[in-house]
């Protein structure tokens, strides 16, 4: 990133404000938008970023353009906190997952960080199969548009928590599809061995299910992978903190009671398999006569779905809504396609994932192929205007010491 000109970002950003209209976004567009001081050193820029797979140009379209690619979006979103001073270095990756890649990061004064960057799209199967008719075309900039949804949404959801007393990461900034949140010392809790009060632990967070449902709100994906536990020595009141939230609902939700009885289950399955400990259920855990009575009603707050969906139709959340649908539904990690029953519908996958690799490998060629183009454009324009200024007696024209002409820009 470091070794960009603000010439490279004007145009990142150039094309990032084209995509809004444009699944590729046309070079005049970019010249237009960018405002660089000549379409040669638009061309250059192009070319440089191009090199670095930044952007993408598509093969055989009907006009010469680009598009954002993930790398794109990820230098914006981190120039953007750099520029807010938030952010100052990026360390190793910590975790992939399905929707998302976890970095540690530091601020300006050192302290360690996390870093969440949003990745809607890396799907199962079982996540492509309930989106196909909605994602059907998959175009990069739709993942990004919702990526940066689900990014805004989890830090809404994060910070409202927070700051209302939740055991959840401090968030400190987003930018299109990252989220820098505090760093908790500990383990997932899937990791988790042994543990020297488990059944407070259980009944702390059979508590939080709870205290979250009484403000609003159901997680959808509470579970050992989704719970951290802290470090004895970390000195904090809670012994656990819950990351994870785009995907959480209103208790309006349709399926809310279901998605509660889910979360309430897998937690009881993890400790009934781990410490062999199974306490009497309380079927009537989720009554929501009642509740928000006392209780601040988050999920009015911060337009959870459900609520949003039946108070404000907002088209945002209803596009987020479409997309994490899939991030609700259980996976059995001993069968990957235990869902799947179609075999038309694996083969279908399967031969989407053969084409978007052919695609990456030509837009590879494509890009080495258009450097030389790049360089032909711009020294042919820079030639137009040479023509020109002679004509016109142009005092800007100069002459190099080989004799040749060339613009004072």
């Amino acid at each position: 990133m470091r070794y960009l000109t603000s010439d490279d970002f004007r145009v990142l950003q150039a094309i990032e404000l084209g995509s809004r209209n444009h699944e590729l976004v046309p070079t005049q567009m970019i010249h237009s938008i960018g405002g660089l001081k000549s379409p040669s050193a638009t061309n250059r820029a192009i070319g440089d970023i191009a090199k670095l797979k930044l952007i993408s140009r598509l093969r055989n379209a009907k006009y010469d353009g680009f598009r954002l690619s993930y790398n794109g979006y990820d230098y914006l979103a981190l120039k953007s906190m750099l520029n807010r001073n938030t952010l100052y270095s990026v360390g190793t990756t910590i975790g992939v997952g399905k929707e998302s890649d976890i970095y540690s990061v530091s601020d300006p004064e050192g302290v360690q960080k996390v870093l969440k960057i949003h990745r809607l799209g890396r799907t199962s199967f079982k996540t492509v199969k309930n989106n196909r008719d909605y994602l059907k075309n998959k175009q990069t900039s739709n993942w990004m548009y919702l990526s940066r949804l689900a990014a805004a949404k989890e830090y809404q959801f994060m910070e409202v928590l927070y700051n209302n007393g939740f055991n959840v990461p401090q968030p400190f900034d987003y930018s299109r599809h990252c989220v820098m949140m505090e760093w908790i010392k500990g383990i997932p809790m899937k990791h988790l061995r042994q543990h020297k009060n488990y059944k407070k632990l259980y009944s702390d967070l059979m508590g939080f299910i709870v205290r979250l449902a009484k403000a609003g709100l159901i997680h959808c994906d509470f579970n050992e992978f989704n719970i951290l536990i802290r470090d004895d020595t970390d000195g904090h009141e809670f012994d656990f903190v819950v990351i994870d939230f785009p995907q959480c609902v209103s208790i309006e939700h349709p399926d809310a009671k279901e998605y509660f009885d889910r979360d309430v289950q897998g937690i009881r399955d993890f400790f009934s398999k781990k410490f062999r400990y199974n306490p009497q259920h309380d079927p009537t855990m989720f009554d929501t006569d009642g509740y928000g009575d006392g209780e601040k009603s988050l999920d009015v707050e911060v337009q959870a779905s459900g609520y949003a969906k039946k108070k404000t139709g907002n088209r945002e959340d209803k596009d987020l809504e479409k997309a994490v649908l899939g991030m609700r539904i259980k996976v059995d990690e001993d069968d990957d396609l235990s869902e799947i029953d179609d075999d038309e519908d694996v083969a279908t996958e399967a031969e989407d994932e053969e084409e978007e690799e052919e695609e990456e490998e030509e837009e590879e060629e494509e890009l080495f192929e258009d450097e030389e183009e790049f360089d032909e454009q711009a020294e042919a324009e820079e030639n137009e205007k040479i023509i020109e200024a002679l004509s016109k007696g142009d005092k800007k024209l100069k002459m190099d010491k080989l004799g040749n002409y060339i613009l004072d820009e």
